[in-house]
């Protein structure tokens, strides 16, 4: 519940989301109107990555190879809830210039911004553990770089992201942007060469109740949740689209800029994710292998069960693009909750490291101790956590969406707002469900 003025801690003199590129693109007040809206294109692409991970690919296959086309569904679902909440952050972001971080921080009382700090850094953490495992997997898999020492060289991933921050934000999102287009290709050639049939894809992005009554498919669909939605893309994208120099009379026309370029964006990581689960399905599930899970086993049986070994190579160099990609965003949301909600400021790299370093410890157990076949596991459950961290970012960003007192005339639309509940209250429902079924209830 919002506090009241004067509970809780009182709010600090304003400081600015991501300082090192906050306004520095430039908003042409004369030009046309298409200038206006190229120059909003880009943080949607920062987002997006977050939506095409490496965990993503593994809930994907698992969930390709076990149930064939049916979790297609849920990939739709989770990603049009995913653009309707996005275009929330932009709205919140644009509005009030400030990020969900810095809003919970001025109206919840001390205790309650401590334990979201706290569960969205394992937010964080849960999804730079998948990055990490995943980018080491890639590395093995193109290189023969031992999985181990693969996990170990992930951390040097920090002068990457010093490099991109320096050159500025449109260098950025460029990059970024360009990475997802050399995915994107890469799965279009491995869809021509599995051959699905899209009589059955089309019906599976039809809801079916086997979802919901079968307990194997429900884990994994909510794994597909918690990596489509993630909860610190929700903090990220209300501090990047304050890159943009806005004047206070055209935020009206931002928000609308801003939310198509979320939603395009996303719309590119809805075809990527459903690439991965239609390739797993046409490939591996009509062929029999209904219990491929790890990337690496998915990675050995494309070439013989698709009869080519570019599909293979084409697979490793997406997961790995996906990787590099997916780490600067880990990196710069951890910085806007850090800052946001603590007002600590680290110097990027200590902050990367820090990150990092939490992630590695986890991974260097459990591929130390069960070697490729606990990664698959690990990837798997670090979505599933994801989920359940979910609605402690949905919820606040739902909250401020609809506060009228702070964002006036630019308060969400009364169907969003009752969207994005029915999105809020669907996350805690399934993931209520989950719990009961994980602890035997």
């Amino acid at each position: 519940m919002l506090t009241r003025p004067g509970v809780g801690a009182p709010p600090e003199p304003q400081a600015v989301s991501l300082p090192e590129v906050h306004r520095s693109v430039a908003v042409p007040p004369g030009a046309s109107q298409l200038r206006r809206m190229l120059a909003f294109v880009g943080p949607g692409y920062l987002i997006a990555v977050g939506y095409m991970d490496p965990g993503n690919w593994a809930t994907a296959l698992a969930g390709g190879s076990a149930f064939g086309y049916t979790l297609l569904s849920v990939a739709l679902l989770s990603s049009l809830m995913a653009m309707l909440l996005q275009a929330l952050c932009a709205r919140i972001g644009i509005a009030t210039g400030r990020d969900l971080a810095q809003l919970c921080r001025d109206r919840f009382p001390r205790p309650v911004n401590l334990a979201l700090w706290f569960l969205a850094e394992i937010a964080i953490c849960a999804t730079d553990l998948a990055e990490l495992i995943g980018t080491a997997i890639a590395l093995e898999l193109l290189f023969g770089i031992p999985l181990l020492l693969g996990v170990l060289l992930t951390a040097a991933d920090a002068l990457l992201v010093l490099w991109l921050q320096h050159k500025g934000v449109r260098w950025l999102e460029a990059l970024i942007a360009g990475l997802i287009l050399g995915v994107f290709g890469c799965f279009a050639v491995q869809l021509a060469m599995a051959q699905p049939i899209w009589s059955e894809v089309l019906a599976g992005y039809f809801p079916s109740r086997e979802i919901l009554t079968n307990d194997a498919m429900l884990y994994i669909a909510i794994g597909i949740l918690g990596a489509t939605v993630m909860p610190h893309n929700l903090y990220l994208h209300t501090a990047v689209v304050q890159s943009r120099a806005v004047e206070p009379e055209a935020r009206q026309e931002a928000i609308r800029f801003a939310s198509l370029d979320s939603t395009i964006a996303l719309c590119l990581a809805l075809l990527v994710n459903s690439a991965i689960l239609i390739t797993a399905a046409a490939v591996f599930h009509a062929g029999g292998r209904t219990e491929v899970a790890e990337i690496q086993e998915a990675y050995v049986l494309l070439a013989p069960m698709v009869g080519s070994g570019l599909a293979a190579v084409l697979f490793a160099v997406a997961l790995l693009l996906c990787g590099l990609n997916a780490t600067v965003t880990a990196t710069l949301a951890g910085q806007v909750v850090m800052e946001g909600f603590l007002g600590i400021r680290l110097p990027p790299v200590l902050r990367r490291l820090i990150t990092r370093g939490v992630a590695i410890i986890p991974a260097v157990i459990v591929t130390a101790m069960l070697g490729e076949s606990g990664t698959a596991r690990l990837l798997i459950l670090s979505q599933v956590i994801l989920s359940l961290q979910l609605p402690f970012a949905v919820i606040p960003l739902m909250l401020f969406a609809g506060d009228r007192k702070r964002l006036g005339s630019l308060v969400a639309p009364r169907w969003q707002l009752v969207l994005g509940w029915a999105a809020a209250a669907l996350i805690v429902v399934l993931n209520g469900k989950l719990l009961a079924g994980m602890i035997g209830l």
